[in-house]
C-alpha cells in the first residue's frame, strides 16, 4: 500500500516542525538539570498533556487495534478507564510528592533518591532492573512503528524500525525534556485533528455499508459489546481489576518517564492538576480513537487479530480519509511513538547518568555544565541503540503485544513497589532489606512463569507485583513491630516534608 505524494509532504512538514522545536529548545538547555527535568519549570497543562500523550504509541494502533477489532469495547474499560481511575487517585496521593522530592533533594531522575532512602545497592538494583524493563518496552514501540510504516508505505519493517528510532534521536539529543514536552504538545494537536477526522469520516460513511451508529453496534458480534470478556484471560473482570494495580504503579511514577512529567512541575499543586488533566483525557479521548477500530469488523470483515494488528488502522485511513489527512494520521502515529520513546530515552539517560555510571565513575556528578550535558546526550544515544536491537528481535520475545503486556507488566511491579512506597510515611519502616527482597521475590515469580509454571492469565499478570507487595509490606511490619528498628532522622524528615500539604511552592 502506497500513499499519495502529498501525504509524504504532510509527514515531512510535521517532522520539520519537530526539528524546529528541538533546535529552539536547545537555547534553554544549559546543563543536565535543564536536559532531564526542564529546570522544574513545566506548567501543569503541558505536563498533563505530555503525561497523557506519553501513554500512547504505535502499540495502540497495532496491538490494541487488533484487540479492539476482535474483542470490541472491553479494551476501553481495562485500558483507558483503568488509567483514568488510577490517575485520579494518584493525583491526590502520588503525583504531588514528585516535585516535592526534586525540591527537597535536587533529584534529576526518579530513582536518584533511593540511595538516601534505602542504600546504594537498592538504588543500583532498581535502576538496572528498570533500564532492562524499558529496553523491552521501548523496543516494542519501535517494532510497532515499523509495522505501521509497512502498512502505510510498504517499506520493510526493519527499515521502519531503524528510521523511526534514528529520527527521534535528533530532537531529543538536542533539546532534552523540554523539547520532548513541546513535541508532545504539537503531536497532541495533530492527534486530535487526525483522530477526529477519521472518526467523522467513518461515521459519515457508515450508511455506505448499510449502518447507522446504533445499527453498527447492534450488528457487531455479541462478544464485542461485552464490558468485560468472559473467563479469566485478558479483558476479563478479574484480569481488569488486577491490571488496575499494574496501571496504578506504572502511570503514577513506576514508569519513569511519567514520573519525570511530575518531577518537572514547579510544585505539588501543579503536579496534582497535571495528573487530573491526564485522567480526564484518558476518560474521553479513547472513545473517539477506538470507535473506527470497534466497527472495523463491519467494514473489513474476516480479519484475524494478527491481520488486524498489521493492517486495520492503515486500511481505515486509506478508506475514509482524503489525500493529505492520511499523511497527517501517519505523522500523528509516528509522533505518538517518538514521544513515548524519546521521553523514555531521556529519563533512562537521567538514571544512567545520575544513578548507575557515578557508582563506577564518581566524578561525573561534579562535572561542569558542558561536560554533564555531554554525558546526558551520550547515554541517550547509547540506550536508544540498544532498544533498536530489541525491536529487531521482537518475534523472539512474544511479538509487540507480548512485550508490552507480558514482560513489561510483569517486571514493572517489583521495581515500582520500593520506588513509590518509599515516598509514603506508612512505609517509613521499609528498609533496604524490604526493597531488595521484594524485588528479588517478584523477579523470581516472573522467571518461574517463563520457565513453564502455569498460572491463570489474571494470576500470571499480577503475581510478580503481588509477591513484591506482600514481601515489602511484610518485612516493613516485621521491622516496625518485631525488630523495632530505628529510622534515620533524615528519612523521617524527608517523608514528613513530602506529606506536608502546606509545603511552600
Amino acid at each position: 500500500m502506497s500513499m499519495h505524494w502529498f501525504d509524504y509532504v504532510m509527514v515531512g512538514a510535521f517532522f520539520i516542525v519537530m526539528l524546529i522545536i528541538g533546535f529552539k529548545s536547545k537555547k534553554s538547555v544549559h546543563d543536565s538539570n535543564d536536559f532531564f527535568v526542564a529546570g522544574g519549570r513545566v506548567p501543569w497543562w503541558l505536563s498533563g498533556i505530555s503525561h497523557h500523550v506519553s501513554g500512547y504509541s504505535g502499540v495502540v494502533f497495532v496491538g490494541y487495534a487488533g484487540i479492539a477489532y476482535t474483542h470490541g469495547i472491553s479494551i476501553y474499560f481495562w485500558w483507558a478507564l483503568n488509567i483514568a481511575i488510577a490517575m485520579s487517585i494518584g493525583a491526590v496521593i502520588m503525583a504531588p510528592r514528585w516535585p516535592k522530592l526534586r525540591k527537597s533533594l535536587g533529584i534529576q531522575s526518579p530513582t536518584e533518591y533511593l540511595e538516601m532512602r534505602y542504600n546504594t545497592s537498592t538504588q543500583v538494583i532498581v535502576a538496572i532492573s528498570g533500564v532492562i524493563v524499558k529496553l523491552l518496552d521501548v523496543g516494542a514501540k519501535w517494532a510497532s512503528m515499523g509495522i505501521l510504516l509497512y502498512g502505510f508505505t510498504g517499506i520493510p519493517i526493519w527499515v521502519g524500525i531503524v528510521v523511526s528510532s534514528l529520527v527521534s534521536l535528533v530532537y531529543i539529543a538536542i533539546g532534552g525534556l523540554i523539547a520532548d514536552l513541546w513535541t508532545d504538545f504539537a503531536q497532541f494537536v495533530v492527534q486530535i485533528v487526525a483522530g477526529l477526522a477519521l472518526f467523522i469520516g467513518v461515521v459519515s460513511r457508515l450508511d455506505d455499508f448499510g449502518f447507522t451508529i446504533t445499527s453498527a453496534f447492534n450488528a457487531l458480534p455479541e462478544a464485542n459489546l461485552r464490558l468485560m470478556n468472559e473467563g479469566r484471560g485478558q479483558g476479563s473482570l478479574s484480569w481488569t481489576l488486577l491490571y488496575f494495580f499494574v496501571i496504578f504503579f506504572s502511570y503514577n511514577g513506576g514508569t519513569w518517564n511519567l514520573a519525570a512529567r511530575f518531577i518537572s512541575t514547579p510544585n505539588q499543586k501543579e503536579a496534582k492538576k497535571s495528573a487530573f488533566l491526564s485522567a480526564a483525557l484518558y476518560l474521553v479521548w479513547p472513545i473517539i480513537l477506538f470507535f473506527p477500530m470497534w466497527v472495523g469488523p463491519l467494514i473489513f470483515p474476516g480479519l484475524t487479530q494478527g491481520e488486524a494488528e498489521a493492517t486495520l488502522y492503515s486500511s481505515l485511513t486509506n478508506e475514509f480519509l482524503p489525500v493529505g489527512l492520511i499523511g497527517l494520521v501517519l505523522a500523528s502515529m509516528f509522533a505518538n511513538t517518538l514521544s513515548m520513546c524519546t521521553s523514555d530515552a531521556n529519563t533512562i539517560s537521567a538514571v544512567l547518568t545520575r544513578d548507575i555510571i557515578p557508582k563506577f565513575k564518581p566524578e561525573i556528578k561534579s562535572l561542569d555544565a558542558k561536560a554533564s550535558l555531554f554525558y546526558a546526550r551520550a547515554t541517550t544515544i547509547g540506550f536508544t541503540s540498544l532498544t533498536i536491537l530489541v525491536a529487531l528481535l521482537r518475534d523472539y520475545m512474544g511479538g509487540v503485544t507480548g512485550l508490552i503486556l507480558t514482560w513489561f507488566a510483569a517486571l514493572l511491579g517489583p521495581t515500582a513497589i520500593p520506588l513509590l512506597f518509599g515516598l509514603l510515611p506508612i512505609y517509613k519502616y521499609a528498609d533496604s532489606k524490604a526493597a531488595i527482597v521484594s524485588m528479588l521475590g517478584g523477579f523470581g515469580v516472573f522467571i518461574l512463569t517463563q520457565l513453564g509454571i502455569q498460572f491463570e492469565a489474571d494470576v500470571a499478570l499480577i503475581a510478580p507485583l503481588a509477591t513484591s507487595f506482600v514481601l515489602f509490606t511484610g518485612i516493613t511490619l516485621i521491622n516496625k513491630y518485631v525488630l523495632k528498628i530505628e529510622i534515620k532522622p533524615e528519612i523521617t524528615d524527608l517523608l514528613d516534608e513530602l506529606s506536608d500539604e502546606e509545603m511552600s511552592a
